[in-house]
């Protein structure tokens, strides 16, 4: 019997097939192949799926598989081929059972897979010009990571400090699962090193903080038209008196949000009325952008904190060689220094996706 977490599950990853048929569909379109970052947005989109819809189909004829053994041990037709089917079925259910753990694993990730482009932000913490100098050195580390993986690496903005290094740095990176790889590195980032400024040998703690954000598609337009109250009136003069007697002012009223627009330009009741929805969609995408970016702003506030020490999520040990992921408990601490300066971040990512995963499973 399959439990109703599967049923939601199952019917989940058919809604995934048909998305992944539908973006496979729209790369043979012609009018999209003339567009080259369309084509490249779709195609990571369609990536991301790819392993999760593989797994699901596989599922699903292994589930056809086992249904075709059990009605040849239902119609018992044949003794030799009964035998066959009862020894072989234990094993077909076995292999659909461990398909649907895998895809439900792949699932939990796709959505973050899809995402193909952040804004990565580094900015010095507490420290002073060392500070500054870590923050360089981090936007560096990142650069590698994302030449190592293949992602276009753009410098946005940045603001350097005078004795080397960054105050704040804004680059976006894009490519293939970007988002989530690069999602784990928000937070304050801890060093502990001699500075080169430090005559007497000292090792100082500095910090840097990281934002990381996924730059999301342009805000597409809400607008249900039966949220809308449109009127009918004349056009008004100054004074509030009607300058003709023809009623071609139109009003609009968007009720969820109270946004007004009124039109009376021309003479013409069609005309204000197309000019009217015109503003009025104009005016809800300034909102709902307003919304989107101070939903962003908040995550950028959560995700770096105060960038004081005791916030850290990764401690760099120049002494011992080392870096420690504090998320990653006892486990952290086995990360060579060297290797994640040049970029080599891959096995630390990895095992904070792991560890992600297993959480998100268990909520499930």
């Amino acid at each position: 019997m399959v439990s109703a977490a599967n049923e939601n599950l199952i019917r989940k990853l058919q809604e995934l097939d048909g998305q992944y048929e539908q973006l496979g569909r729209q790369l043979l379109d012609p009018q999209v192949l003339s567009d080259h970052r369309q084509v490249r947005t779709l195609s990571i989109k369609r990536a991301a799926l790819e392993s999760v819809v593989t797994d699901y189909r596989a599922y699903r004829r292994a589930i056809e598989q086992a249904e075709e053994l059990r009605a040849v041990l239902d119609e018992a037709s044949d003794p030799e081929l009964s035998e066959l089917a009862r020894e072989e079925l234990p094993s077909v259910r076995r292999n659909a059972k461990q398909l649907l753990e895998s895809v439900q694993q792949r699932l939990l990730t796709a959505d973050d897979r899809a995402v193909s482009s952040v804004i990565l932000e580094v900015r010095a913490g507490v420290g002073g010009d060392e500070a500054a100098l870590w923050a360089g050195d981090l936007l560096e580390m990142y650069r590698r990571f994302a030449a190592i993986k293949g992602w276009v690496f753009e410098e946005i903005d940045g603001h350097g400090a005078e004795s080397g290094g960054f105050k704040l740095a804004i680059v976006r990176v894009s490519g293939e699962g970007v988002w989530a790889e690069l999602g784990y590195e928000g937070g304050t980032h801890q060093v502990k090193r001699v500075p080169a400024t430090e005559a007497q040998g000292r090792i100082h703690t500095s910090t840097a903080t990281v934002a990381v954000l996924p730059e999301p598609e342009d805000v597409q337009i809400q607008l249900d038209p039966s949220d809308v109250k449109e009127r009918i009136t004349t056009a008004q003069g100054p004074g509030g008196q009607n300058v003709n007697k023809v009623a071609t002012a139109v009003h609009l009223i968007h009720e969820p949000t109270g946004i007004e627009v009124r039109m009376q330009d021309t003479k013409s009741q069609a005309q204000n009325r197309e000019k009217a929805w015109r503003l009025l969609r104009a005016r809800l995408y300034e909102q709902q952008k307003a919304k989107a970016e101070a939903e962003r702003a908040e995550t950028r506030s959560a995700m770096i904190g105060s960038a004081k020490r005791a916030e850290k999520i990764r401690t760099y040990r120049y002494k011992e060689d080392i870096a420690v992921d504090h998320r990653l408990g006892s486990g952290g601490g086995g990360f060579n220094l060297a290797d994640v300066l040049a970029g080599r971040i891959q096995p630390l990512v990895d095992a904070l996706i792991e560890q992600d995963t297993a959480k998100r499973l268990a909520a499930l």
